[in-house]
């Protein structure tokens, strides 16, 4: 037999992992010291450049 499930109950349970999550979310992006923020940006913008250093120019013969 099948268990009964309370819908409201099921919905305000989703409703809560769901702010949770994005809570954790932006604890993850906002909650940073500009100092972490900086070496982020910092190491993204040297691995871009690296990335494209790397890449080969079609259009010589």
């Amino acid at each position: 037999m099948a268990e009964i499930v309370n819908l409201r109950q099921a919905r305000k349970r989703k409703a809560r992992a769901d702010k949770e999550a994005r809570a954790a979310e932006n604890r993850i992006l906002f909650g940073r010291t500009k100092a972490d923020r900086d070496r982020t940006e910092a190491e993204k913008t040297l691995s871009e450049r690296r990335l494209d250093g790397h890449k080969r120019d079609e259009d010589k013969p």
